[in-house]
């Protein structure tokens, strides 16, 4: 039949229209998808819940946790769908969080969710403060994962044990202690432009527990043998070097990076191609880290072995990629990496962060990857991290999203015992042990509460998925799987967001960690601008010790002129001072110092600097009036 020029126009005008059509079926919501991420931290909380928890079907929990022992525990996040807090996976997603934070850091400011990233990490941070009252001393678990997993029961309700398990000097662990320097490393970076002092207390236990790990060498399994079970470790190199590449980024110690360079062979930093990037294994993390430096022209004398860890960098892209001459990872018929049955999609996860991040370094430097079945771009990287994102959003062969709460259709059933289970808002009386599994655990019905943002295990290695509260392979969320994804879907707003989102569905600003009370005080780089007020601080910690169990720092801090004029009676107002002050003279007024007597005015760019000593973060410094 001929076709006339007319109907070959409406052919191809309805054929647009169906591309139009797909491509936007294809589009995702990736500000959303980061919200919800966020949420879920929040439902995870251990502890004391703050004035601003968004995450209404949970209350406080675990407040006496460590109590037992002698020891505030109190806080942290519970690992899963069960209520142990498991130290490992627990730092690793801090270090995800603070890695996010810190590389996508202009993503989260456009997205207004710095505030909710920074309290995400605190809320991992502060717990493992808690952890390591002592130089060679951490907690590593709260909570015993056998009689844990013998209840359903809401975390408000826990009669389960909570017994804590430490590390210590006869009793090693250096995959969790490597792994818990790590994250206070990164955390250190994430909090250094909003809140300095808060940044180098981080460093100070990251280093300790970095120092704790290297001298006292052994698997932490071997130590707490009750999270065998559970996070089986299958080594600690891969952490000490992994420990020392986050703290040469925070510090710019050489130490720690000779230390990862004269210890490449022996701990198979570049030695081991891997095709896993998890809480258990580090080493693709360290070799694209170590190949940033690289990148950038910052490896010097150290070339040479860097340049072995950046072949080890590629060859885990390049597998990623399916470009591995045959030595791939392996991928379910829908296009989704397959590493292992249970909670596979972590895996997935981990690596299109892991990727994306690459693929950021690469591009700043404006280089290629070479694998064994061709070239691949920057740009490719990406797109294939992309697709794994984009799977688990819902592009996949059952289009259904495997992120709890994102599209309009997610799994229903998930193994989490606080989320199917009625709220303690809602349902005064507790829940016993075994009352929840008969009342709440085999209920047919879908969850009561939406835990949203929860990356589920995901489907099988054919993309088939069973959404069964008992398929806990299937069904049941981490706090390891869900944190890379926050970095991702920050990444993938920025990139590959056409236009804004309609300001009603924008995320609403997110508050600061320490004072969600005043609006006016979101995260924005410290100092405070030259228009604001004349002077700016500068906050620093000098020195920690530990007295009774508890940790107390020297908080430095220098006050300097940043205006063109002289500045005379300065009036400094402090919130949150516990502690003794020097170097500044009080006034009548409650906390509320001026210069000291000996100075007089404060001439242009000139400083002067004062102590003060207290346990916890630092105090709060506002400029009442100067002349």
């Amino acid at each position: 039949m001929a076709i006339t020029k007319a109907s070959h126009a409406i052919l191809v005008l309805l054929l647009g229209l169906v591309s139009i059509g797909a491509a936007a079926v294809e589009s995702f919501d990736y500000g959303a998808a980061l919200d919800k991420t966020l949420l879920f931290f929040e439902a995870q909380r251990s502890g004391k819940l703050p004035s601003n928890q968004r995450v209404k079907w949970r209350s406080n929990s675990g407040l006496g946790d460590g109590y037992p022992q002698g020891v505030n525990l109190v806080g942290g996040y519970y690992d899963a769908g069960d209520h142990v807090k498991f130290g490992l996976p627990m730092a690793f997603s801090v270090t995800m969080l603070s890695w996010a934070a810190v590389d996508f850091k202009e993503d989260f400011m456009k997205l207004n969710q710095m505030g909710h990233i920074l309290e995400a990490i605190k809320w991992g941070t502060d717990y493992f403060i808690k952890c390591h009252p002592q130089q060679n001393v951490l907690w590593g678990q709260v909570g015993d994962g056998v009689s844990d997993h013998y209840c359903w029961q809401r975390a408000e309700d826990m009669t389960t044990s909570r017994t804590a398990y430490k590390l210590d000097i006869e009793h090693p662990g250096s995959d969790l202690a490597g792994e818990t320097a790590a994250a206070l490393a990164a955390a250190s970076l994430a909090f250094k432009p909003f809140d300095s002092a808060y940044s180098s207390i981080l460093l100070v236990h990251a280093k300790q527990i970095f120092s704790f790990a290297d001298r006292f060498r052994g698997l932490f399994t071997d130590s707490i043998g009750n999270s065998k079970q559970f996070y089986t470790s299958s080594g600690y190199y891969d952490e000490l070097l992994w420990g020392a590449t986050w703290l040469h980024r925070a510090t710019n110690d050489e130490y720690y990076l000779k230390y990862a360079v004269d210890n490449c062979v022996a701990f198979g930093g570049s030695g081991w191609a891997v095709k896993e990037f998890s809480w258990d294994n580090k080493y693709a993390g360290v070799q694209i880290l170590l190949t940033k430096l690289l990148l950038e022209g910052r490896a010097g004398k150290y070339a040479s072995t860097l340049q072995q860890y950046q072949a080890k960098a590629d060859y885990f892209t390049c597998a990623c990629m399916q470009k591995n001459d045959g030595y791939n990872v392996k991928m379910t018929p829908g296009g989704l990496i397959y590493l292992r049955e249970w909670n596979n999609l972590q895996y997935p996860a981990s690596a299109a962060f892991l990727l994306t991040v690459y693929s950021d370094y690469l591009s700043k430097a404006k280089i290629s990857v070479q694998c064994p079945d061709g070239l691949i771009q920057p740009q490719q990287i990406l797109n294939f991290a992309k697709s794994q994102a984009d799977y688990i959003l819902g592009k996949n062969p059952k289009s259904l999203s495997y992120l709890v709460g994102y599209g309009k259709r997610y799994p229903l059933h998930v193994h989490h015992r606080g989320a199917s289970i009625a709220p303690v808002s809602l349902l005064h009386s507790a829940i016993g042990c075994v009352e929840g599994f008969e009342t709440w655990y085999k209920r047919h019905d879908a969850n009561p509460n939406v835990i949203h943002g929860a990356l589920v295990g995901g489907p099988n290695a054919n993309d088939e998925f069973t959404d069964d509260r008992s398929a806990y392979e299937q069904t049941e969320p981490t706090l390891s799987g869900t944190a890379p994804l926050v970095g991702v879907f920050s990444r993938l707003h920025t990139l590959f967001s056409g236009q804004q989102m309609e300001k009603s569905k924008q995320p609403k600003p997110s508050s600061p960690y320490h004072k969600p009370q005043v609006p006016s005080q979101l995260y924005a780089p410290a100092p405070h601008s030259k228009a604001a007020v004349p002077v700016e601080f500068i906050h620093s910690i000098t020195n920690s010790w530990t007295v009774g169990g508890e940790k107390f720092y020297r908080h430095e801090v220098v006050v300097k002129n940043i205006s063109q004029k002289p500045i005379g009676k300065l009036k400094l107002q402090f919130d949150g001072l516990t502690g003794s002050l020097w170097g500044l003279t009080p006034t009548q007024a409650k906390n509320t110092y001026e210069l000291p007597q000996w100075i007089q005015t404060l001439k242009p760019n000139s400083e002067f600097s004062f102590v003060y000593i207290q346990a916890g973060a630092q105090a709060e410094i506002l400029v009442q009036s100067y002349h």
